[in-house]
């Protein structure tokens, strides 16, 4: 299996290869007329003027060639047409080839003129130094073995964190839930472990609420459908009018709470609000409330914007709350305050205890006391609530005193 960290190491290793052949390429064709040629070539004619003529004395020319060389600082040799040393300011240089110009051997680069009376002048440059070719491709060999002995780590450290991720990924998806990955450091891969520990907390969020919802559900489908079967082997023995109101009641609250199963699921499915609109809140109060004989509305006009529907599930659950659990009269207010808008749902009943005030909106919730329990109503509403960006709390009228629950949402335009 093609690991990613050595894929990245031999990426950057051959990059660094790369540079040097080319750097020694470029160096071997384009440097053998160097810049400073036709300077060098112009001092060359000028030396030559000033050396002595080829028939001179041999004495004479090694003395010329030994001023001219303590004048440079370097090595001079002065050959004849035949290749022949005629005088060296010092060790012999070697022998001249080609046409002139650069030439290098282990004695370093000499720079090697033709004279025109067929002689050869031969000067060492850079005091012995080494092919500046060999010197670059060592100088690159240098920097290449620094990367390639820092960039290991790096890469690895890398791809390293990626196994790490990788790893709490398979955990994930083999069951575990509760697997994190560890943030290390400021990058892409941090934040990459980052989104996967908030994708894995809402997965685990979510899994749990429908193992909850499910478990929860089952329990509470059992009742109506047990009443169901019971006031049917009943109504076989003998027909009964109320039996049958009863068995009518029974199945309108299963095809209630399969509703809300099936509401639930969605909002916890897809935590968005979809295509909203500017929605009149007193006025779709007012068709809730003339749905029930006790119930009163008191309200400013506040306009909202949402999902109708969704706040009609919502005014609806709160006013089915207040019946079952309260006592009438159940009286609902609407006050709007600059960016909000709040709707109250009051009832004559004892309320929630203090104890119980949050746990109330949790689905199936049973408060001490009360057999029926909350079902999912309370926690439709909160879900609703919050998705249009408010919130629903229980809140008891610090005037009279009343039982309620209230819901402040933004206001509409």
């Amino acid at each position: 299996m093609k690991r990613l960290y050595r894929k990245i190491y031999l990426t950057i290793l051959g990059s660094l290869v790369l540079v040097v052949v080319l750097s020694g390429v470029i160096w071997h064709f384009g440097g053998q007329k160097p810049p400073m040629s036709e300077a060098l070539s112009l001092a060359g004619e000028l030396i030559a003027a000033s050396l002595p003529p080829a028939e001179a004395a041999a004495a004479e020319q090694q003395a010329a060639i030994e001023a001219l060389a303590l004048r440079l600082r370097t090595n001079i040799t002065l050959f004849d047409s035949a290749g022949a040393v005629v005088a060296s300011s010092d060790a012999p240089l070697r022998a001249p080839s080609g046409d002139g110009g650069w030439t290098y051997g282990k004695g370093g680069p000499v720079w090697t003129l033709p004279l025109p009376d067929g002689r050869w002048l031969v000067a060492q440059v850079g005091d012995g130094q080494r092919n500046p070719l060999l010197l670059l491709i060592f100088f690159l060999a240098a920097v290449a073995l620094a990367v390639a002995i820092t960039a290991y780590p790096v890469a690895r450290g890398l791809t390293r964190r990626l196994e790490r991720l990788q790893a709490g990924v398979e955990t994930l998806g083999a069951g575990d839930l509760a697997a994190r990955v560890e943030v290390e450091g400021r990058d892409e891969v941090a934040r990459l472990a980052e989104s996967f520990n908030r994708a894995a907390i809402r997965i685990e969020e979510l899994v749990a609420a429908h193992r909850m919802l499910l478990a929860n559900a089952s329990h509470e489908l059992r009742t109506p459908l047990s009443r169901i079967r019971l006031g049917l082997d009943l109504l076989e023995q003998r027909p009964d009018p109320k039996l049958k109101a009863d068995l009518r009641t029974d199945i309108a609250e299963l095809d209630r709470l399969i509703d809300e199963i099936l509401l639930a699921s969605r909002l916890d499915a897809v935590p968005a609000l979809g295509p909203a609109e500017e929605v009149d809140l007193q006025a779709l109060a007012a068709e809730e409330c003339a749905r029930y004989d006790d119930c009163e509305l008191d309200g400013d006009h506040a306009v909202v914007h949402g999902d109708p529907r969704l706040l009609r599930r919502l005014i609806r659950n709160l006013l089915e709350n207040a019946e079952r659990h309260g006592r009438p009269p159940v009286r609902v207010v609407i006050r709007k305050a600059g960016p909000s808008a709040t709707l109250r749902v009051e009832d004559g009943g004892i309320g929630v205890p203090s104890a119980d005030r949050d746990r109330v909106f949790a689905p199936f919730f049973r408060v001490a006391g009360d057999e029926r329990g909350a079902g999912l109503g309370l926690s439709l509403v909160r879900q609703i609530a919050r998705l249009h960006h408010g919130d629903a709390v229980v809140a008891d009228d610090p005037v009279s005193g009343r039982a309620g629950f209230e819901v402040t949402l933004p206001a509409g335009r």
